[in-house]
């Protein structure tokens, strides 16, 4: 696989071949590959869509594959036939950040997945334990960089994954200080903030849909926002780029098929998801849970996530992140 190939490659990606009858009809399961743990923002998601969906494509089984940063589901997509009876989760970290951070991938973020539909993309927000952050004093972003300098070395940060967004705001936080952060990976959202919430890890930049319950409840505190600007979600919130300028950091999931899969059965699959996704019961599900519902054509989902994957050859360079 040469990285050199895979902007122009998403240019020019298609989805090709011969119709095949409606799923519905033939009484075969769909699974639904959801490269994380389950209990998840993603997994939360992806379940209620689920739900709306069966109606028109029939059973559909969500299949968890956590591990690799997102890459052991993803390779189970990549690798599944294109018949339609495979559906995956592509995301931020899956299929525009890991090809710049890994040193090597078993799968190509463009040539190995036709696109379906975006889901959604939502900010991803700097937490703290509510109660370790009173007791540090800690009521502002301000507060915590005063603190993580003096503190320099002794503390650490949890991520959904090697990879994740929350994996690379993390990196380019310490770097544009020039702080001693350690980063604890986690193989998910919940088990990430399981062990914020149990005082394990000192912070997260959690994906707000993952983070809000929590904030909600007060158990985590939200200081800053890593969006380019502050996030209408949370306005009262400063972004991260008011005191580092340039730091831009957000979420993004959506559905893509093995490469290969017929065009029918594509258009198919994309006029029932966004159906779905559209439905009153799955927007107010995404609003509850801070996400802002995206959808979307196979081509515009194809040409966005080729923009992400450009736009974060320059971001993971910056961050100075890689993994092995």
């Amino acid at each position: 696989m040469q990285r050199r190939h895979f902007i122009a490659a998403a240019a020019t990606a298609a989805v090709t071949g011969t119709a095949l009858p409606a799923l519905a009809a033939s009484h075969k399961p769909i699974r639904i590959i959801v490269p994380y743990a389950a209990g998840g923002a993603i997994d939360l998601s992806v379940r209620k869509m689920a739900t709306m969906l069966e109606a028109e494509l029939g059973t559909i089984i969500i299949d968890n594959r956590p591990g690799g940063g997102g890459g052991i589901g993803m390779t189970a997509v990549a690798r599944a036939p294109a018949d339609g009876q495979t559906i995956g989760i592509a995301a931020v970290a899956t299929n525009a950040i890991n090809p710049w951070l890994f040193k090597s991938l078993a799968y190509d973020p463009i040539k190995d997945f036709a696109p379906l539909t975006q889901m959604t993309r939502i900010p991803n927000v700097l937490v703290v334990n509510a109660d370790i952050a009173k007791q540090r004093g800690i009521a502002t972003f301000a507060d915590f960089v005063t603190f993580a300098k003096k503190e320099s070395g002794k503390l650490t940060y949890a991520s959904g994954g090697n990879g994740s967004a929350g994996h690379l705001a993390g990196e380019l936080f310490k770097r544009a200080l020039g702080l001693d952060i350690v980063h604890v990976p986690y193989n998910g959202g919940a088990p990430s903030q399981l062990a914020l919430l149990s005082g394990h890890v000192d912070c997260s930049f959690d994906n707000l849909a993952s983070a809000a319950t929590n904030m909600r409840a007060g158990k985590l505190k939200a200081l800053a926002v890593t969006t380019a600007k502050r996030s209408a979600l949370l306005p009262d919130l400063p972004a991260v780029a008011e005191t580092l300028p340039g730091f831009s950091i957000d979420t993004w999931w959506g559905l893509v098929a093995p490469a290969g899969t017929p065009a029918e059965l594509v258009n198919q699959y994309n006029a029932a998801m966004v159906k779905a996704l559209r439905s009153p019961e799955v927007e107010t599900l995404y609003r509850d849970m801070m996400m802002e519902t995206v959808t979307n054509t196979p081509r515009e989902f194809g040409e966005f996530m080729a923009r992400e994957l450009a736009h974060y050859q320059e971001v993971v360079k910056l961050s100075g992140a890689t993994v092995s």
